[in-house]
């Protein structure tokens, strides 16, 4: 099971009088980790090198280190600590001493792993969403509810009877989730795709 961060966290070291600031945060959307990215980058340092994963999307940048020094060890250092949802930045100020090739993948590799290591994670539930209209007469209890089966409420909508709710959860609750919407309900209720 995939973990993400709870909160932005930070992690720094000094090698070889480089100075290396980590950064990482739980991301949702590669917009949301572009906006991290620019946050936190710092102009004045020599490079702010960054990775990102959400799902089976993900994209680095060596931000003008050697090619294949930074950003791909960051977002190896992301895939072996089983992080997904989450953006990495390190930026470096130079020091004055050369790493090398080698030196550069360990150092952005390892300070992002540090980094991840140093945050705190939850484990990264795969949601779906659904809706469903529930009378109010019905709603305090379902809503009580929800917790028992990981399910978030996204948005609710109210109207003259109830309220619509969007609904986002794990594929394997859907089953039982439909059974409790069924009970509470009296079977006026059911769970039904989001349009799109």
């Amino acid at each position: 099971m995939p973990f993400t961060l709870t909160s932005p966290c930070v992690y720094q070291e000094v090698i070889r009088k480089s100075r290396f600031v980590a950064q990482a945060a739980p991301v949702s959307a590669p917009e949301q980790a572009q906006a991290f990215i620019l946050a936190v980058s710092d102009n004045t340092a020599s490079h702010n090198c960054w990775a990102w994963k959400i799902g089976d999307r993900y994209r680095f940048s060596d931000d003008g280190e050697p090619g294949g020094t930074a950003g791909r060890p960051m977002l190896m250092a992301i895939e072996s600590q089983d992080c997904d949802g989450v953006v990495v930045v390190v930026t470096r100020w130079f020091g004055g001493i050369q790493l090398g090739t080698g030196g550069l993948a360990r150092a952005y590799g390892g300070l992002a792993a540090k980094c991840l290591q140093a945050g705190e994670r939850v484990e990264r539930i795969e949601r779906i969403r659904r809706r469903c209209h529930c009378r109010f007469a019905d709603l305090a209890l379902l809503k009580a509810r929800l917790a028992d089966h990981e399910t978030l409420i996204e948005s609710e909508t109210f109207n003259a009877e109830g309220a619509e709710l969007v609904l986002a959860l794990p594929p394997s609750a859907q089953a039982n989730l439909q059974q409790l919407l069924a009970d509470i309900t009296r079977g006026h209720s059911r769970l039904s795709d989001v349009a799109s």
